[in-house]
């Protein structure tokens, strides 16, 4: 796939600045960057997002809300407020959307965590559409069921921005949580139709992982057939920005810019 379309999360070059990041992508002909918040440090919201416009940049997203299960109300309330920040935050940016990691709690039943996760995104669509913010549910491989999200199909995050049935509300595809699961084919397809998708991640699933987060794999590097994906994404019509988003306790102790410039080739050559 052409650069054009590349996008990289600030978390993948974990170790580097915004500034540094902003700099190493766009020599190295990246067009979009996706915001995380522990990369606007030492300066406004603001001044990031003038930053990164002054580099020929543009900010595909901020990364991550949600969080919002909880057995306790006071803490559901402190997840709605600090969603509503974070929209605050992606407009200050000049983020069109905010990435959902919608959360779970080990202490109650899946059922009742989705019931709050609906709850908490209507709590703060309000302020998204005054905003002007889009919300991305991404739905979390199985594995993360327990403590990080209790939405772990697309099928249930198509259900779930259905049910919800606004604009402003769709979905954050990720190959690393989704290329396991039955009926893909269909559900990118009834996703799109909806106007749902909203995002497109890529990075790969290595065989031997040596660890549930940050073991992720460059993409080609493992046994997803991301081209296949690609494919299925393309034809719904999106558009957008292909989103690297790579977690690696290897790759963030390797010099980042020649890991830079394997994701580059990577994504030419394996997306």
């Amino acid at each position: 796939m052409n650069l054009d379309r590349c996008c990289i999360h600030t978390i993948t070059t974990k170790p580097w600045s915004l500034s540094e990041s902003v700099e190493r992508y766009a020599a190295a002909g990246v067009k979009g960057i996706s915001v995380w918040q522990n990369a606007v440090e030492g300066m406004s919201h603001a001044q990031a997002g003038e930053l990164i416009r002054r580099s020929g940049l543009d900010v595909v997203s901020y990364v991550r809300g949600g969080f919002f299960p909880h057995t306790s109300q006071q803490e559901r309330e402190k997840a709605i407020d600090h969603n509503k920040k974070l929209i605050e935050e992606a407009a200050a940016l000049g983020a069109p959307l905010i990435v959902l990691v919608c959360g779970a709690s080990p202490d109650q039943p899946l059922e009742t965590s989705r019931e709050q996760i609906q709850a908490g995104i209507e709590a703060i669509l309000p302020l998204a559409q005054q905003m002007n913010v889009k919300l991305a549910i991404e739905p979390l491989h199985p594995m993360y069921a327990a403590d990080r999200s209790a939405i772990n199909t697309l099928a249930q995050a198509n259900d779930l921005s259905e049910s919800i049935g606004s604009p402003s509300v769709g979905v954050a595809v990720d190959v690393y949580h989704l290329w396991w699961e039955p009926n893909l084919e269909a559900e990118i397809k009834r996703c799109g139709k909806n106007g749902h998708l909203l995002a497109y991640h890529v990075c790969d699933w290595k065989v031997n992982t040596i660890d549930m987060l940050n073991d992720r794999g460059l993409m080609g590097e493992g046994c997803i057939d991301i081209k296949k994906i690609s494919r299925w994404v393309d034809d719904t019509g999106f558009d957008g920005y292909v989103e690297v988003e790579i977690f690696s306790n290897i790759y963030w102790q390797e010099d980042q810019q020649h890991f830079l410039n394997k994701i580059t080739q990577a994504f030419q050559e394996k997306v």
